[in-house]
């Protein structure tokens, strides 16, 4: 579990930080007679969550490379 952390905290901060971006920037905006895919939004937010727990992984293990030097 020690050696996913890096992801899992990367992926949920890319999840929730776009989906609360979004509600921010975008349906504060929007009138309720428009038509919003919520399917739309949810994937790019997990497709947000996938590149920050990439990104995560890599400052892991780049972190974890210099500790053990």
């Amino acid at each position: 579990m020690k050696n996913k952390a890096g992801k899992i905290i990367g992926f949920l901060i890319g999840f929730a930080g776009f989906l609360l971006f979004f509600k921010l920037v975008f349906l504060d905006r929007l009138t309720p007679e428009d038509e919003l895919a919520p399917g739309v939004v949810m994937i790019a937010a997990a497709v947000s969550g996938v590149v920050l727990g990439y990104l995560g992984g890599l400052v892991q293990q780049n972190f974890i490379r210099h500790t053990e030097i």
